[in-house]
């Protein structure tokens, strides 16, 4: 295994391996992503290192820290990712979005973090960054660019968030669509008509199309707002 900048994270002659941060970020995003599951071991991101666990305690005061440090790096990966040239605030949101998710879905075990922590890292800061970079390129007054910053980062942590834990309680589905909702609904007609009428349409919604559906919304939301009327004289 070797880590962002190519360096091993475990010795070549049977030495003790040398940690540092970045080692053991690398590591806990390759056992998050080979693991598929929402929960990470220290102790087995430990023996991936090859070290004792409480290793990594001399790097990060406690497991929250550590995946704080996981977390951001996703953030980081994210922004990495928007390649669309900032007058083009549309687009470098939804790239923003869509690349968060499939971090997300690729690393359960942190995603399910990111409704509960806040990382104060480089990645998240850039992130916001362009968030509030983006809407203010739509025109939209401050108290606006604020509202919308939090709509589409509350939509894409928690959305992406809830699709990576449940992408991973289930079989990756052969045709490489991911349903939204577990089917098929079983219902009385009689007692609940539109469910009925409408429950296989339910059933084949795809959980990215409906997270990006929300992003679009916001966006919307946010060329309606710049051009609304104000009602100043």
């Amino acid at each position: 295994m070797t880590t962002a900048t190519g360096r091993s994270a475990k010795p070549r002659d049977g030495g003790k391996v040398r940690l540092d941060r970045e080692t053991i970020v690398a590591a806990g995003l390759e056992l998050a992503a080979a693991s598929g599951t929402t929960a990470l071991s220290v102790r087995d991101l430990g023996a991936r290192l090859g070290t004792d666990p409480t290793a990594i305690y001399r790097h990060f005061r406690n497991k929250e820290q550590l995946m704080q440090a996981l977390l951001d790096e996703l953030n980081v990966q994210a922004v990495a990712a928007v390649t669309a040239e900032p007058a083009d605030w549309r687009a470098r949101l939804r790239q923003l979005a869509s690349a968060t998710l499939s971090g997300f879905t690729a690393h359960p075990a942190i995603a399910v973090e990111a409704v509960v922590l806040t990382t104060h890292g480089p990645g998240e800061l850039d992130a916001v960054e362009l968030m509030l970079d983006a809407f203010s390129r739509a025109g939209l007054s401050d108290d606006d660019v604020v509202h919308h910053y939090a709509l589409l980062a509350g939509h894409t942590l928690s959305t992406a968030a809830g699709i990576a834990r449940s992408r991973s309680a289930r079989p990756a589905p052969v045709d490489g669509t991911s349903p939204w909702f577990d089917g098929p609904i079983l219902a009385d007609p009689r007692t609940h008509p539109r469910i009925a009428a409408l429950g296989v349409q339910i059933t084949e919604l795809d959980d990215r199309d409906l997270f990006m559906l929300g992003v679009e919304s916001i966006i919307q939301s946010a060329e309606r707002t710049a051009t609304a009327p104000t009602d100043r004289p």
